[in-house]
């Protein structure tokens, strides 16, 4: 064991920057330089068939074994529970012994930061999966959120993690792209608060959120993953980054990790102007950037913006990325650049100091019993509780309510919703691929697609999925107990379309009263799903045969209930006038199943809105409802139209609900001012509603192209039957600001347009504004979102 040296940064009462100061004066240059480095010990599961990720074996070559690794220190562990299928006891004590052992081998007994993902809920075997987070965009439920990021963080923390790589602020731009199911959806402002949710309810937990991927990941050129960006500085700015602001100012985030993909040739893990001018000078950010796995190596091995792995590793922490993960490889070399001149040991100090701060701040340079003048106290130790029930029933409840509330109803001619005593005695035709299989379920981050894929079920049937997952058809066989209930597949969703067991499901669904046909993906990594990371696809149609499925299912003529449950948006443009009803649900977790039956049989109200729009033809994408005027169709000059089917925010109830009374508060608004919007919902039908009030605005004339319409905030009014609530809209000018012309951000005076509305194209309340005075710069801290009064 290595002598022990303890003092002040050993001392709770003082402030983490004393703290880290005092440690940091003591630290040789290797020392300094072991906190930015991180170990993965992935473990060869002799089951296990291939790795998580193809670049695994290329980026690790360089890889030391944990033993020396940590010879004067560390400063992650990586996915220690998150790598192969381990059990919390088999997890705990492997992460003790780790951390005794970085304990052990530095002079000052400071542990590691253990960290994992935790995007659909924690990755680790038997968690609880909850909703991906294109469903938690479709809740437009950030206090649903924080809830559910709370529990993700308290069984997180329980087992010794002191950090979670979540959320994803990335906008969409192509739905193409296989990390569409990772993201929030395509509007800045519902990214941002979402987001801003999810980060203080782990946080809240004592679990250090971190934003991810900064910035630009999903612009990347025709929706290929690590593909390069091609945007303008005004556009990354005004669309892009403000999800990430938003998180940082409101949050009070911890930690951040950069994109992998390069922006107009720029590779952010190199961007002095993003990770440090942008991230630290403007917004303030006080935590750690760490770097996206083996994205220092990338700019050597991918970028080709270093010639080596030094030059990779000291581009990299000038700019200000300061933690080298999943292992440590370039930054390594930092030491011996130091003492050759190449790099400023100050520039080291700058990331060591933001480390050591944040230890403190968890606890980690804690000895219980230290006094400054007396004993020098015991050793760290993680706090595990291993009696932790990772997927309790309180943990399945909360997922279920995700669920519930993520779930969009696009269209219904009145068949939904079917009770089952509508449907006693008659024939239910369950029809699809994914109805009877539980990976559908969820997104590549759980653990089941993550890790567990890697065990093939029919070699290893034991494998299971780590924890009971009901399906679709489960669900509805239960719900419809005394119905005729029958099964087919069809065509499986992967691999060719395969379409010998079309002619059978048809006839299935020919001799029933109803038919409910299931689409839509199964998520997997680097082309193995039709969804997820590195799962990118060439348009938007459904994959495999399921087209060809559902229009020999329509042929039949039996009323269709169509359930999509995918990880993007699919054009249903051929098909939704012939659908009786048609529901999107994205990757509900592992109650999806059982709520998918709650709203077809009407056991609970349709309330999630869309977080994306929906394409009418596979290659007619929308590229996101918020364009500029030559965004939109162009009426004529192109003979493609982006229009969307189903647009932004559009989701129907089994209610019916009226918009009136439009009040803005004032005509005329300082451009530092502020004003009320306020309209009044009803409730006109005879069921309750849970309806999302939108809020949008547009600016007439600006000096750059602005965007037709953009969110400008958003509220849900839960009304009863003839119920009506006044909902209002406190608005800052500053949430009318863009960057100009000259790259300054300004609020500019002129009209301004105002909607409220159920959708981004359902808007039949619309009033203005006149912004009066100067044109106004707005220089750092502004006002950022828009908070909102409910009454009645």
């Amino acid at each position: 064991m290595t002598e022990r040296i303890t003092g002040p940064w050993n001392d709770p009462s003082l402030s983490p920057d004393e703290r880290a100061e005092a440690l940091l004066s003591r630290m040789t240059l290797e020392e300094k330089v072991s906190q930015l480095g991180s170990h993965w010990e992935m473990r060869q599961d002799e089951e296990a068939q291939g790795e998580v990720a193809p670049m695994e074996d290329a980026m690790s070559s360089g890889k030391l074994p944990f033993a020396q690794e940590i010879r004067d220190g560390e400063g992650h562990l990586t996915r220690t529970y998150g790598t192969v299928a381990l059990s919390v006891a088999e997890g705990a004590d492997d992460l003790r012994k780790r951390q005794a052992a970085v304990v052990e081998n530095n002079r000052f007994g400071i542990p590691a930061v253990a960290h994992e993902e935790c995007l659909t809920g924690y990755t680790a075997y038997q968690a609880t999966v909850y909703p991906t987070s294109l469903a938690w965009g479709a809740t437009f439920d950030p206090e649903l959120i924080e809830e559910v990021a709370a529990a993700i963080g308290r069984d997180m923390a329980a087992t010794g993690v002191q950090q979670g790589l979540s959320p994803v602020l990335d906008v969409v731009r192509d739905a193409r792209w296989g990390r569409v199911e990772e993201t929030i959806g395509e509007d800045p402002y519902l990214i941002g608060t979402i987001a801003t949710g999810y980060v203080k309810g782990l946080q809240s937990a004592g679990v250090i959120a971190t934003l991810k991927h900064f910035a630009g990941y999903s612009a990347s050129k025709a929706g290929r993953n690590h593909a390069p960006v091609h945007m303008g500085r005004r556009e990354l700015i005004d669309q892009i980054l403000y999800p990430f602001e938003l998180a940082v100012r409101d949050g009070k985030v911890g930690s951040v990790m950069n994109s992998y993909a390069d922006i107009d040739g720029e590779a952010p893990a190199a961007s002095s102007w993003l990770l440090t001018e942008v991230l630290r000078d403007q917004w303030g950010f006080e935590g750690t950037v760490v770097a996206d796995y083996w994205s220092v190596a990338f700019l050597e091995k991918m970028h080709h913006v270093a010639a080596d792995q030094a030059e990779a590793a000291r581009l990299a922490v000038s700019a200000g990325l300061d933690v080298e993960l999943p292992h440590t490889g370039g930054y390594r070399t930092l030491p011996q650049q130091v003492r050759d001149g190449l790099l400023d040991e100050d520039i080291i100090d700058r990331s060591v100091r933001r480390v050591l701060r944040q230890k403190a701040e968890l606890g980690l340079l804690d000895r219980p019993g230290f006094e400054p003048d007396g004993d020098a106290g015991e050793d760290w130790q993680p706090r595990i509780d291993e009696s932790v029930e990772l997927d309790s029933a309180s943990n399945r409840a909360l997922a279920r309510k995700a669920a519930q509330k993520s779930l969009v109803l696009l269209k219904n001619d009145g068949v939904l919703p079917a009770p089952a005593e509508q449907l006693d005695g008659k024939r239910v035709a369950v029809v699809g691929p994914s109805a009877d299989e539980p990976r559908t379920m969820m997104g590549c981050y759980s653990f089941a697609n993550h890790v567990l894929a890697k065990y093939p079920a029919e070699t290893f049937p034991h494998r299971g999925m780590g924890l009971p997952m009901p399906t679709v058809l489960d669900a509805l066989r239960e719900a419809y107990a005394d119905s005729e209930v029958s099964y087919h597949a069809g065509t499986p969703i992967m691999g060719e379309a395969d379409q010998s067991g079309i002619a059978q499901a048809a006839q299935a669904a020919a001799a029933s009263d109803v038919a409910v046909v299931t689409v839509g993906d199964i998520a997997g990594m680097f082309g193995a799903g039709t969804s997820g990371e590195g799962c990118d696809v060439e348009d938007l149609r459904l994959p495999g045969g399921q087209h060809e499925l559902l229009e020999a299912v329509l042929e039949t003529g039996t009323p269709t209930v169509l359930v999509v449950v995918s990880g993007r948006p699919y054009a249903l443009g051929e098909v939704a006038d012939r659908c009786a009803a048609i529901v999107q649900g994205f990757f509900p977790g592992e109650e999806g199943g059982p709520a998918i039956a709650d709203l077809l049989t009407g056991a609970i109200e349709p309330s999630g809105r869309l977080p994306i729009g929906i394409p009418a033809l596979p290659g007619g994408q929308p590229a996101g409802y918020i364009a500029a005027p030559l965004g939109q169709n162009s009426q004529g000059v192109s003979n493609l139209d982006p229009t969307p089917l189903y647009p932004f925010g559009h989701g129907l109830s089994y209610s019916s609900v009226e918009y009136s009374q439009l009040a803005v508060s004032v005509a005329e608004v300082p451009v530092d001012g502020s004003f009320e919007v306020s309209a009044k919902v009803t409730n006109t039908g005879q069921r309750p509603v849970d309806e999302l009030v939108q809020l949008y605005f547009g600016d007439r004339v600006a000096q750059v192209a602005r965007p037709v319409k953009q969110l400008l905030g958003y509220a849900r009014a839960d009304l009863a039957p003839g119920e009506s609530a006044q909902v209002s809209f406190e608005v800052h000018a500053d949430r009318l600001s863009f960057t100009g012309v000259d790259y300054r951000r300004i609020v500019e005076p002129g009209e301004i347009d105002l909607w409220v509305g159920p959708s981004a194209e359902d808007l039949p309340l619309a009033g203005e504004i006149t912004l009066t005075g100067a044109l106004r710069e707005v220089p750092g801290e502004r006002v950022l979102t828009t908070p909102v009064r409910i009454i009645g």
